[in-house]
């Protein structure tokens, strides 16, 4: 009998116009472009200076700031309060005040201030150019302290950092992998939440409602078709990343399909059981909607969830979505295997249990 409703499942999605070219567009569309819309490195931020040295070091800190590629020097500004203001015409990011006798300080090896004054209107933007300024300005005073102490002579401590498995500190890197959970949690949540109230809306479910198939054997007909999809659409966006970003898995794609495969039953019964309560399919939408909203941010994709209120972190422990979002980054990324994850794979066993034991005891044959 499941054989009969599989073949009637995937019939159905493969006469629908839409959903097959959806399957194959959205990944590549989602997966190329959001990682650029979604990126938190800040580039070209617009700087005003205000030089009141003048000096020959002044310039050569002037050039230093513009050469590292982060700034645009708009333009120089004779007083503070100038420079001020192409920061409320919005014509500035960052205003940079060099003092007079900087020069004079530096080569007597007097300690020197220079004033770093940043729009933080949008947060993120001030505090991360205001950082970016500051650690031009600290590598132009080392240099300088270097040609004080000679050619050849090293400071006497030295401090090389290292990044650990992201050297380049490429946001795309740790964005793509939760790109990747979140299209696999759009198709696999969404299209099961619709299908079962959509055939309520046409009546065809009531010709099923007739026969002798069981709860188990109809839920299992709708999950199915939905988890094939979930594979095929991250095998999808495994080649897009690779082809547009250039990344692969540096702990093999094995351990993610094996995580893949519990997240796709969870969502996939989690749609289900939205399913089984919306009366239309708008309504199914809208309460998958607020779901899916709730369950992204609270799953560390755009803020880290040690970041978060310790109420609102240990709720995030419900959020299936943030088990595959640390799984998927730390298998990208670190190379973790199945062993280092065992305690997310339980949890996302458990809600593959929990979610489609409810889908199968909520389906009621006869409505009303």
């Amino acid at each position: 009998m499941l054989s009969f409703l599989l073949e009637k499942e995937f019939k159905q999605l493969l006469r629908n116009k839409f959903m097959p070219r959806l399957i194959v567009i959205m990944p590549f569309a989602v997966v190329a472009l959001f990682p650029m819309v979604a990126n938190f490195d800040v580039k070209d931020v617009d700087l005003t200076v205000v030089d009141n040295d003048h000096s020959p070091y002044a310039r050569r800190l002037i050039e230093k700031v513009r050469s590292s590629g982060f700034f645009k020097l708009q333009t120089t500004a004779p007083t503070y309060d100038l420079a001020l203001q192409t920061v409320e015409d919005l014509e500035a990011d960052v205003v940079l005040v060099i003092p007079k006798g900087f020069e004079r300080d530096l080569t007597m090896g007097r300690q020197t201030g220079l004033m770093v004054a940043a729009n933080s209107v949008n947060g993120m933007r001030g505090g991360l150019s205001s950082s970016y300024l500051m650690g031009v300005v600290a590598d132009f005073a080392a240099e300088i302290a270097e040609e004080r102490l000679g050619a050849g002579i090293k400071q006497p401590v030295e401090i090389v950092p290292r990044y650990q498995f992201n050297p380049r500190l490429s946001y795309t890197y740790t964005m793509v992998p939760a790109i990747l959970m979140m299209v696999l949690a759009m198709l696999t949540g969404f299209l099961p939440a619709l299908n079962i109230v959509s055939e309520r809306e046409k009546g065809t479910i009531e010709q099923m409602n007739v026969t002798p198939v069981s709860r188990f054997s109809l839920i299992l007909s709708k999950l199915i078709p939905y988890w094939v999809i979930g594979f095929v659409v991250l095998t999808i966006c495994f080649f897009a990343a690779w082809l547009f970003y250039g990344m692969v898995s540096t702990g093999g794609y094995l351990a993610i399909y094996c995580f893949a495969a519990l997240f796709g039953l969870a969502f996939s019964g989690f749609g289900l059981v939205v399913s089984n309560y919306a009366s239309s399919v708008q309504q199914g939408m809208f309460i998958m909607f607020f779901f899916v909203i709730v369950f992204i941010f609270t799953s560390g994709l755009y803020t880290p969830v040690s970041s978060m209120p310790p109420w609102l972190q240990t709720a995030s422990h419900l959020s299936p979505l943030r088990y595959m979002v640390e799984a998927l980054r730390a298998i990208f990324l670190k190379g973790s295997s199945l062993a280092d994850l065992g305690s997310h794979l339980g949890a996302l066993a458990a809600f593959a249990m929990v979610f489609n034991g409810w889908a199968i005891l909520s389906y009621r044959k006869s409505r009303g």
